[in-house]
């Protein structure tokens, strides 16, 4: 199954160039072009892809700003004429950096990388149905049928289980990967377990009596993961 993927830049030519190479791999599906973050995040709201092709600077909005406008990111792919930003690309934990003009090499390499990433998730999700913990100096199991939901606190993320919870340091983002196809981000701030899910209503969801927001960019994604009738 082809990659779906947008490209935002607002750089003519360096869009063009990107549009062309994109339609060319057979692994990558275009699905939209932007000109700028500020329409790409209107689709973004209720649309879910697997690749962002995304400029640093443009007017308005910055590359980096449609990242923290989004309330799930997926693998990002940024693209510049200035090194100066990668490490600030790196606190966003995107997929690769590279730098415009950006050639047929560099642009295969970094959908090979993409490929590799969802290759390893998937033998992660497969292979193995849990995760080890560390609380109090030693490590704890936590087989991921046991796990309820996770929450985001900061530069931490908190696991909540039926009967305990392990606060840990990691990012959601990290755990998104880490984690198999049961579980799903919902919000900026929530990572649920489809199966435990007791109740949705509208933007909400109830988890053993714990009201979880659904956010408006991750509700189809969830309606899509359910078993509706």
């Amino acid at each position: 199954m082809k990659l779906k993927c947008i490209i935002v830049e607002d750089e003519v030519m360096a869009r063009k160039s990107l549009q062309r190479l994109c339609e060319q791999h057979e692994s990558l599906d275009l699905v939209s072009v932007f000109e700028n973050a500020e329409d790409a995040l209107v689709f973004l709201s209720t649309e879910k892809v697997d690749i962002i092709w995304l400029d640093v600077e443009m007017p308005g909005l910055s590359g980096f700003d449609l990242l923290e406008n989004l309330t799930s990111i997926p693998q990002v792919i940024m693209t510049t004429t200035k090194i100066e930003y990668a490490f600030d690309a790196y606190q966003y934990q995107v997929t690769d950096y590279l730098k415009k003009p950006v050639m047929l090499p560099r642009f295969k390499m970094a959908v090979d990388k993409v490929l590799e990433l969802n290759a390893r998730k998937t033998t992660v999700s497969t292979q193995r149905q849990e995760i080890y913990v560390k609380t109090d100096g030693r490590y704890i199991r936590l087989a991921y049928a046991d796990i309820l939901y996770i929450e985001n606190i900061g530069d931490y993320v908190k696991i909540f289980t039926q009967d305990n919870s392990y606060i840990i340091h990691t990012t959601m983002k990290y755990l998104e990967e880490k984690l198999g196809n049961q579980f799903l981000r919902v919000h900026r701030s929530f990572i649920v377990h489809l199966d435990k899910i007791v109740d949705i209503e509208e933007n909400n969801l109830v988890i053993a009596k714990k009201v979880i927001p659904i956010s408006r960019a991750n509700k189809p994604e969830l309606m899509n993961r359910l078993n509706m009738l």
